[in-house]
């Protein structure tokens, strides 16, 4: 964990960012735990100028947050990386460390789980996966410690499906791959990640069965989107976006400032009225 002696400054960097709701929960996570010295910031940068900006930082830095596209970018600039974030190349997080060093984390997946857990999904028999971007390869990484079953993963092209297929295999997931004109099928699973851009799933909202089990649809905007509705509508439990994102956020607060547990009914609602100003 970073010290909290002479570091205080953090931010989130990618490339858009302008409407990155980091700023938002860690500033009220800051304000709830008393750390009126601490900043976070937000920062425009591609994978081009993240050499720059990381040699850029002085010892100030405790911790930066990362998005699209530098969670695979930043990696060779790291001293190391942790099981978690080799698991799926990907880093969301780094924490620079009093004697200089620059290491980096993936809490996205014990953010998933963490947020799971919240809407009482502790274990799964099975699951479907909708799309196949870095977020899916997360998903199967949280499904393979808490999915005792096969995943279907619902994809567009078979480039991506053997993608899918060797996630599993590396993340000890029996991946099974269909088409997305089948994604229908998914809907019928006890979860449903959905992984998929805005408006992705609109076409499946009528599909939705009349007893279904569990919804994780990694959108937080637009909220709630065309599937959470009709799922809810019908009675099924809904874990949201914002959910990940405040879970995920809760693990880099306290990686970066050393205080724990961070507040997660604080960030939660921080990030609601956020989103709720827009």
């Amino acid at each position: 964990m970073a010290s909290t002696d002479g570091r205080h400054r953090a931010a989130v960097l990618g490339s858009p960012i302008a409407h990155s709701l980091s700023p938002v929960l860690h500033r009220a996570a800051y304000a709830e735990l008393c750390l009126s010295h601490w900043s976070y910031d937000r920062f425009e940068v591609d994978e081009a100028g993240l050499p720059g900006f990381i040699e850029g930082l002085d010892t100030s830095w405790a911790g930066l947050s990362l998005t699209m596209p530098l969670k695979r970018a930043i990696i060779p600039l790291l001293d190391s990386i942790s099981e978690t974030a080799s698991s799926v190349e990907a880093v969301n997080t780094v924490v620079f460390t009093d004697d200089g060093r620059r290491t980096g984390d993936n809490t996205d997946i014990p953010g998933m789980i963490a947020a799971l857990r919240e809407r009482g999904v502790e274990k799964t028999e099975s699951a479907a996966v909708l799309g196949a971007g870095a977020t899916a390869s997360s998903a199967l990484a949280a499904l393979s410690e808490i999915c005792t079953g096969p995943v279907t993963a619902y994809v567009r092209s078979r480039e991506r499906g053997q993608e899918m297929r060797g996630w599993g295999e590396r993340l000890g997931v029996d991946v099974r791959i269909s088409d997305w004109a089948e994604a229908e099928q998914a809907l019928h699973a006890p979860l449903v990640i959905a992984t998929t851009p805005a408006g992705a799933t609109d076409a499946l909202t009528d599909a939705v069965p009349d007893r279904p089990g569990t919804l994780f649809d990694v959108l937080y905007e637009p909220w709630p989107t065309g599937l959470a509705a009709a799922w809810a509508a019908r009675n099924g439990a809904v874990v949201g976006g914002l959910d990940l994102l405040v879970h995920q956020a809760v693990l880099q607060v306290e990686q970066m400032t050393g205080h724990s547990p961070a507040p997660l009914a604080a960030m939660r609602q921080a990030g609601e009225e956020a989103l709720a100003a827009r």
